[in-house]
């Protein structure tokens, strides 16, 4: 029950926060982010990352992207294709390549610095598509190439971490938990992505039309949830982001005569309770220990957390016939980072790669770019020529 005014606590100041973020112009997301920084261990330690916390803020970053399938456009994700794969690759390269060699620069050992630069190649767009909703910019064609390219861009992290952690093995480096051979995860992927072909070609219009015939209240939400919830935990079971799975539960559901009603009926559920709870767990991540140590690599690696993916992410973009403005979206689109970073620290953590002062930094850095995307992105959507954004449909 004390968990009841945890959730309180954190409902009433998220809302207050998120009108005067709006009030002031900025995106609710980033009043909602502060809020986890100031009452978090940062700041004033009233709440702390708990096993509840958690679990709300899990499920709230499943309902996002959920909600962001629902309002995508599969035709123009597949139009949008091409460019999003040129778009994540580049966008994985620049990090890996430029903080992986400041962090050598600074002092960290050669595998430190690899192993650093894989921590910043993963986007997370949960932040992102928050942003490009309140904007009504999620149906266009920067909106479509920045999901296709975080899907992209999650495959080629869980390359990416199977060969760190092939690598530390190599090393004579333990690492916590059995790790399934690349070859493996690769193959199950496949299988994921052709089975969300079926999932939105057959096995979603049957489910939601079965539900309409159920004598049951909500049965339509109900079916809509048990797509969204079994596709992000099979997502998780294939290496890849459970919110993957959920963003193609959302496109699967889209594309039957429901949409609408779910939208209706979905959105308030996530708003209400469990996407606040997402945003604060983000700023509780946070904590101000060795700070004043580590002030100048956290200063360096935030900065090239977000020029190198606004510059690579970008310059893919541009490589793939985008305007300079259609490109600055996009790479500010990808600039946040989340579980797939946290996930990577969290190994070098245990492998005794990365030291307890050296952890804490890149878990801030992460954050502190999470923080500053959606104000970078929201200055970029603002620049958009008049109706430029339209394009796509």
């Amino acid at each position: 029950m004390a968990f009841l005014g945890t959730l309180c606590l954190i409902l009433v100041l998220t809302t207050l926060a998120g009108n005067l973020a709006n009030r002031l112009g900025v995106p609710a997301v980033i009043g909602e982010l502060l809020v986890g920084i100031i009452v978090g261990p940062a700041l004033l330690n009233w709440v702390q990352l708990n096993s509840l916390v958690s679990l709300f803020a899990d499920i709230g970053v499943v309902i996002l992207m959920f909600l962001g399938g629902l309002e995508s456009n599969l035709q123009l994700l597949m139009k949008y294709l091409r460019p999003a794969i040129v778009v994540a690759t580049s966008g994985v390269i620049f990090p890996v390549t430029l903080m992986g060699l400041t962090s050598w620069w600074w002092g960290f050992t050669p595998l430190e610095s690899l192993f650093i630069g894989v921590i910043f190649s993963a986007t997370s767009v949960s932040i992102s598509v928050a942003v490009l909703k309140e904007y009504h910019a999620l149906t266009t064609r920067e909106g479509a190439t920045i999901l296709g390219a975080a899907v992209a861009d999650d495959i080629i992290g869980v390359v990416l971490l199977s060969l760190m952690i092939s690598l530390l093995a190599s090393q004579g480096i333990e690492t916590a938990g059995s790790q399934p051979a690349l070859a493996l995860v690769l193959v199950e992927q496949v299988a994921f992505f052709g089975g969300t072909y079926i999932l939105v070609k057959w096995v979603a219009p049957y489910l939601m039309h079965l539900s309409e015939r159920l004598v049951m209240a909500s049965s339509v939400t109900i079916m809509s949830m048990v797509i969204c919830l079994g596709m992000a935990w099979i997502a998780n079971l294939v290496g890849l982001s459970g919110a993957i799975g959920a963003f193609f539960a959302g496109i699967a559901v889209a594309h039957t005569p429901y949409r609408a009603v779910l939208a209706d009926h979905v959105e308030p559920l996530g708003n209400a309770i469990f996407i606040p709870v997402f945003f604060v767990s983000v700023g509780l991540n946070m904590t101000l220990n060795h700070l004043a140590d580590n002030l100048g690599i956290i200063a360096i690696l935030t900065v090239l957390a977000c020029v190198t993916k606004l510059i690579g992410c970008g310059l893919g973009a541009r490589l793939s016939g985008f305007t300079m403005g259609s490109s600055t979206v996009i790479g500010t689109g990808m600039i946040a980072r989340g579980e797939m970073g946290l996930i990577t620290a969290q190994i070098g953590h245990q492998a005794g790669l990365l030291g307890g002062s050296d952890y804490s930094a890149m878990i801030l850095v992460i954050i502190l770019a999470t923080v500053i995307a959606p104000l970078l992105l929201k200055q970029a959507l603002k620049h958009m020529p008049e109706g430029q954004l339209e394009q796509a449909v």
